[in-house]
C-alpha cells in the first residue's frame, strides 16, 4: 500500500517526531509542487502567504483527508473548500497564536493610551514633550471574540488592573472569571468600554461588524484595537471617527490589505497601524511544530483530530 502524501511548509528534517508512514513534501507555496496534488493526503496551508497561492493547489487535491492551517482564522481557504471532495476536516491552529497575539494586543493598547508613537515621532525630532495620557489601569475593556486568543488577553490583562473586563463571543456561556456575553449584548456593552478589543473570526456574520453604528455606542475617547481580520471594521466608518477625533485605533489588520501607500489611514489623527504581525514571532514555529507533530500523529493512529472547524460535504461547504 503506497502511502500517504503531507504536504509541509515546513522542511520536514527541521520537525522532530514526525509520525513513520507518511511521505512528507515541503512546499512553501512555491510555482511548482512537490508532487502531484491528487496524492496529498494532509495538506498544511503555507502561513502568511497570499490567498491566490494557498488556494493554488485545492482543485486538484482529489485524496486530501485534512487541510490544516497554521492561522488562527480559515477565511483564506474557505473559499476554495467547494472544490474538495466531502468528508475533508479542516482545522485551525488552535494553540499557536495566543501568546504571540495576546502580546501585541496588550503592546498596542498601552502604546496607544501612553502615546508611544508620539515619543517616537518626538524623539526623530530631538524634543522631549511631556504631559499627562490616559492609563490601562482602571480601564473598562471589552473584549469581542471570546475564544482562546481572547481569553490570553484577558490574562494579561490582570496585572493591569482593569477596573472591569467584558467579554462577547458567539454565544454565551461562563467562564471562571465571569460571564461571556452573545453578540446581541454587543451594543448594549460598548458604552461603557474604554478599550474594545476585536479577537473575532472573519465570517458573513462579522463582515463589518464595526459599522457606523457599532462606533457611535462607542464612548468619546474610546480606543478600538483590531489584532482579528480588517474586513470586521467598515474602514470609511472609522476613518470618519478618526478624523473627528472622537475615537482612536490600533490596527494589526486593515481593509483593505496590506494597506497601499497613500491610503488616508496612513495619516489619520489616533491611528496606530502595524503591518499585521501578530502571529509571526519567534513563538510561533515551536508552537506550530508541535501541533503538526500531534495532528499528524492522531492522523496516522487513526484518532481524532484537534481543532476540526468544519467538514466539507456536512456543513453547506
Amino acid at each position: 500500500m503506497t502511502a500517504a502524501d503531507v504536504w509541509l511548509p515546513v522542511p520536514p528534517e527541521e520537525i522532530d517526531g514526525l509520525p513513520e508512514g507518511l511521505n512528507y513534501r515541503f512546499w512553501n507555496g512555491e510555482e511548482d509542487f512537490p508532487a502531484d496534488p491528487a496524492d496529498c493526503a494532509y495538506y498544511v496551508v503555507p502561513y502568511m502567504r497570499p490567498v491566490d497561492v494557498v488556494l493554488r493547489p485545492l482543485a486538484r487535491l482529489s485524496s486530501v483527508q485534512v487541510v490544516q492551517t497554521l492561522s488562527a482564522g480559515t477565511d483564506a481557504v474557505e473559499p476554495g473548500l467547494k472544490d474538495l471532495p466531502p468528508g475533508v476536516r479542516l482545522c485551525n491552529a488552535r494553540g499557536v497564536h495566543e501568546a504571540s497575539t495576546a502580546e501585541l494586543a496588550l503592546a498596542l493598547i498601552l502604546a496607544s493610551l501612553r502615546g508611544v508613537p508620539d515619543f517616537v515621532r518626538a524623539q526623530d525630532r530631538g524634543e522631549w514633550r511631556g504631559g499627562f495620557r490616559p492609563a490601562l489601569a482602571d480601564r473598562n475593556v471589552l473584549i469581542v471574540g471570546y475564544g482562546s486568543i481572547g481569553s490570553a488577553i484577558e490574562d494579561r490583562l490582570v496585572p493591569f488592573e482593569v477596573a472591569r473586563v467584558a467579554r462577547v463571543a458567539r454565544s454565551a456561556r461562563t467562564t471562571a472569571r465571569g460571564p461571556v456575553h452573545p453578540l446581541t449584548d454587543l451594543h448594549a456593552l460598548l458604552p461603557d468600554a474604554d478599550v474594545v478589543v476585536l479577537v473575532t473570526p472573519l465570517t458573513e456574520t462579522t463582515r463589518h461588524l464595526v459599522n457606523a453604528d457599532f462606533l457611535a455606542r462607542m464612548k468619546d475617547g474610546a480606543l478600538l484595537v483590531n489584532v482579528a481580520r480588517g474586513p470586521i471594521v467598515d474602514t470609511k466608518a472609522l476613518l470618519a471617527e478618526l478624523e473627528s477625533g472622537r475615537l482612536t485605533a490600533a490596527l494589526d489588520v486593515t481593509d483593505p490589505e496590506p494597506l497601499p501607500p497613500g491610503h488616508p489611514l496612513w495619516q489619520a489623527p489616533g491611528v496606530l497601524i502595524s503591518p499585521h504581525v501578530g502571529g509571526p514571532t519567534s513563538a510561533f514555529l515551536p508552537r506550530a511544530k508541535r501541533l503538526l507533530v500531534d495532528q499528524l500523529n492522531r492522523f496516522v493512529n487513526r484518532e481524532p483530530l484537534r481543532n476540526v472547524i468544519l467538514t466539507t460535504g456536512t456543513t453547506g461547504v
